[in-house]
């Protein structure tokens, strides 16, 4: 596979977002605005452009009375992300001078 260049991975909040549940299970919206540092609602916005796309899912609960949302890549946000980090190494070696 070559990788296929995907616009919902354009945005670099976007990105550090898949970055991160690739390597974790789930994680949940304060550890995101907390590493990200980012706005509530500029995180929210991504987060939900990134469920549209079917790319994470999300999980709301509570942790005793507080609520705790998670969420958690799905296969296909994996497969497209995985090939967006295919397409941009073999950019970054086509054009190695």
């Amino acid at each position: 596979m070559t990788g296929i260049f995907d616009k919902a991975f354009e945005n670099v909040i976007r990105l550090r977002v898949m970055s991160i549940l690739m390597v974790n299970e789930q994680f949940d919206f304060n550890s995101f605005k907390e590493l990200l540092e980012v706005t509530d609602g500029n995180l929210a916005s991504h987060l939900r452009y990134l469920e549209n796309q079917k790319y994470i899912s999300v999980e709301k609960s509570f942790m005793g009375r507080k609520p705790l949302t998670t969420y958690m890549a799905t296969s296909m946000g994996k497969k497209a992300f995985q090939s967006h980090l295919e397409f941009l190494e073999r950019l970054i070696k086509e054009n190695k001078a």
